[in-house]
């Protein structure tokens, strides 16, 4: 058997291996870093360094978020109903790694054309690093609950990857501009990144692996379960229904917390701008090792129960962000928030995983690209949402962006403490409601084959709770 037949044909049965559990959650570095350094510094580097007319490249990101929220879905259902003698998410993560390092690279390396060619070359390399980002992401976070099959296997999984992740994002925001301020420029910037992303996306494909399922089996449930009928059933899924909306809001009241930093800095604190990332630095510090933690309490109380106390914990904390005159007293705060974003961190896609569960009870069909991808559409309207909010509370306190900061209206500090800390607590509130509804109550879903029509997603008996016990699948 050659080396290529035996990749094709390996399977997962039991446990992952250690080493296999870290070479997936690997996976999250290389993800966090591209994603954090686009949409950090590519308006920047477009509109700032190439002098690109700032409307376009706003009209631009429209389209690239307008693009990558259509393909989640659609990526997620083709790669559920498709299969290959490689499985379903390998042939679309191995095949899409190249392709996604070589077009972020290239968003830093653009040509010396017109104004006009350099909006065209920004639109075609965007559009090629999204459908190669959400092929690879969405089906590497796919295969989380597939290789990892109970609430405690998931806990643990997870670990090292968000740890990854978090990593993945702080060098997103700290060494990009010390790439690019350095003589490498922007291109040995993209170059350099893009190397790094590449290693450990290769490294990571020694943890992606699917497990064996009846072909037959599964083809015959699948025309039994037609696409159309497949996302009635999703949207109809109270389980899923309550947990994507409070994935939106919380993923809402972070958008409109990062924004706010720089204003609350300036007209709450009155430092200089680079205080921001002296605010922002205590909620990662403490969201690496509060992940260890969480990953604990989700093992003994359940993913429901985990994130009611994660919210309320975030909840509370980032409204503490009203009360602080000073930069100390903000860090103080951000470290407390820190405890509850490592919280959501990590028990998010675990909850997504027993939803999943629940649906292949009732459908007898895995179907994580297609859930994965439409909460990756839902969950994009958090943009939107932060955009509405900061834009009518800025509003509303008279801010002016003409004025200098000693000369803006006493309401405005008053109105940024809300938008700061108000707006997310309530957000975060509303997101815990959705979190109370949520009717699975157990550690795992109880396992079982496709349910009848009586018991699919929706159907009467949705909100009873499930046993609390550990049920092994």
């Amino acid at each position: 058997m050659s080396a290529l037949t035996a990749l094709r044909d390996r399977r997962l049965t039991g446990l992952p291996t250690r080493g296999r559990t870290l070479a997936y959650g690997a996976s999250a570095f290389p993800a966090n870093l591209m994603a954090q350094t686009f949409s950090a510094f590519v308006v920047f580097f477009y509109v700032d360094h190439l002098r690109l007319p700032a409307g376009w490249v706003a009209g631009a990101m429209v389209a690239h978020g307008i693009l990558n929220a259509l393909l989640n879905p659609l990526v997620g259902a083709a790669s559920d109903r498709h299969r290959t003698r490689w499985g379903r998410r390998v042939p679309w993560i191995g095949l899409g790694i190249v392709p996604l390092v070589a077009a972020f690279s290239l968003v830093w390396m653009p040509p010396e054309v017109s104004p006009a060619g350099l909006l065209v070359w920004f639109l075609v390399v965007v559009a090629v690093y999204d459908v190669a980002y959400v092929a690879v992401v969405l089906n590497t976070s796919a295969l989380f609950p597939e290789i990892f099959r109970t609430t405690a296997e998931r806990a643990r999984g997870n670990t090292p990857r968000q740890i990854f992740g978090l990593v993945g994002m702080i060098l997103g925001t700290a060494a990009a501009p010390l790439l690019y301020g350095s003589p490498l420029g922007w291109v040995g910037m993209g170059l350099v990144l893009g190397a790094l992303c590449l290693a450990f996306f290769v490294w990571s494909l020694a943890g992606m692996v699917e497990r064996p399922v009846d072909e037959v089996e599964v083809r015959a449930r699948e025309a039994a379960l037609p696409l159309r009928d497949q996302l009635r059933y999703t949207f109809a899924n109270k389980a899923f229904v309550t947990y994507v909306l409070g994935s939106l809001l919380l993923q809402s009241t972070t958008a409109i917390l990062l924004a706010s930093v720089p204003f609350y800095v300036r007209y709450v604190l009155g430092g200089a701008e680079a205080d921001a990332t002296l605010v922002l630095a205590p909620i990662f510090v403490v969201a690496i090792p509060s992940i260890v933690g969480w990953s604990w309490v989700v093992r003994k109380v359940g993913p429901r129960q985990a994130l009611l106390w994660s919210v309320a914990a975030y909840g509370v904390a980032v409204g503490l962000f009203m009360l602080p005159g000073s930069l100390p007293g903000a860090m103080a705060v951000a470290g407390l928030v820190g405890i509850g974003v490592a919280g959501m961190m990590q028990l998010l896609e675990v909850a997504l995983g027993q939803v999943i569960d629940d649906d292949e009870r009732r459908t007898g069909l895995r179907r994580e690209g297609m859930y994965f991808g439409v909460n990756g559409f839902v969950v994009r309207g958090s943009v939107i949402v932060q955009a509405v909010v900061i834009a009518v509370v800025l509003g509303a306190t008279g801010y002016d962006a003409g004025l200098a900061v000693g000369a803006q209206p006493e309401t405005v500090s008053t109105g940024i403490r809300v938008l700061m800390g108000g707006v997310p607590l309530a957000v975060a509130g509303l997101a815990w409601l959705c979190f109370w509804a949520y009717p699975l109550r157990g550690l795992d879903v109880p396992p079982g084959g496709a349910g009848d029509a009586g018991d699919l997603p929706g159907a009467a008996g949705d909100d009873e709770p499930q046993d609390a016990e550990v049920l092994s699948r």
